[in-house]
């Protein structure tokens, strides 16, 4: 039984080993709630292995930097491997999730919408993104912490871009046509949303020969 627990513990550690060096951040939007279109923020997490990664169960949390105060992640349990998937803040009961997605992807592509975009949700009391500062934590299902970023005071109508997956502190604005990022079809935002970091920032994640599957915009 001993022998089985210790199997179990290094196992569980094991995978969020993986998960912490596959999976990253890698573009956030607290100014998001602001916009008129869709009102909500998001964040982006990027596959960076050659293989999907589960991420059933996990939860994401702001800058009380707490488990215990992360509220579900919902609508992906699967990144695909190379893959970027965009999460924005519904409500509690994800009853919110269908207009806002429809919102959020006429707002950024307009009818041109990328073949196989992923997005999905979150949302619950205690989160929210300040525009004047805040983070983003990513907890898997025990509460390991995967992935968090900080950030000071923000510019609307522009995104944070990660594309490197530094952990900490970030403060790179989305610029249009770098790491890809393009004004959305309302002409009111900057960004890259579920697009994988350019080639540059990509080498830097380890993601080889995985940049010949990223998705452009259609």
């Amino acid at each position: 039984m001993i022998r089985s627990c210790m199997i179990t513990v290094v196992t569980l550690a094991g995978l969020a080993a993986a998960a912490s060096a596959q999976i990253r951040i890698t573009e956030a939007y607290p100014s998001g709630s602001g916009n008129g279109a869709y009102a909500a923020d998001w964040f982006e997490l990027t596959n960076t292995g050659p293989t999907p990664f589960d991420i059933t169960g996990w939860r994401v949390d702001d800058n009380s930097n707490m488990f215990a105060n992360a509220v579900a992640i919902r609508g992906i349990t699967s990144i695909p491997a190379g893959s970027s998937v965009v999460f924005f803040e519904g409500n509690a009961t994800g009853t919110t999730d269908a207009t806002i997605s429809a919102a959020f992807l006429s707002a950024w592509f307009g009818s041109s919408v990328p073949s196989g975009f992923l997005i999905g949700s979150y949302g619950g009391s205690g989160i929210g993104f300040g525009t004047g500062g805040d983070a983003v934590n990513i907890y898997d299902a025990s509460g390991v912490l995967i992935h968090n970023v900080s950030f000071g005071a923000t510019v609307a109508g522009r995104t944070l871009d990660n594309g490197s997956g530094a952990s900490g502190a970030i403060s790179q604005l989305s610029i249009v046509g770098v790491n890809n990022a393009f004004l959305s079809d309302n002409g009111s935002e900057t960004g890259s949303p579920g697009i994988i970091p350019a080639p540059g920032a990509a080498a830097l994640l380890g993601l080889g020969g995985l940049l010949a599957a990223r998705r452009r915009r259609a």
